[in-house]
């Protein structure tokens, strides 16, 4: 089992850079794919990215693509989402997700999320 805990979340403007943590603690985090999922409100919950063990491979949902980007440090058991040129439609409760077998779409464990609020 592994614990996750997002932060970072805040209120920014559009067209802003943001960059979301997340630290998880439990045993042998290397071997987890790792992944960010957002809901926004009134709205189901939306895959966003995933990345290996390695992070050599890393995935990412089209709305997203080009402009968020996700990395690890399995030495600090850390999870980061890196935001740029956020839109209106990027507001969203933002959750770290792990799974032992599911790269595409990780979502065996989930923290609590972090609020994310882009204004224009």
């Amino acid at each position: 089992q592994v614990q996750l805990e997002e932060s970072g979340g805040r209120v920014v403007q559009v067209g802003d850079s943001l960059s979301l943590s997340c630290a998880a603690d439990g045993a042998n985090f290397d071997t987890y794919f790792m992944g960010w999922f957002r809901q926004a409100p009134g709205k189901e919950r939306e895959y966003v990215a995933s990345i290996n063990w390695s992070s050599s491979i890393t995935l990412y949902a089209d709305s997203v693509k080009g402009r968020f980007t996700i990395s690890r440090d399995n030495n600090k058991n850390m999870v980061w989402l890196n935001m740029k040129n956020l839109q209106s439609e990027d507001t969203a409760v933002y959750y770290c997700t792990a799974d032992q077998f599911n790269l595409e779409k990780p979502a065996r464990y989930w923290g609590q999320g972090t609020q994310v609020t882009v204004s224009s």
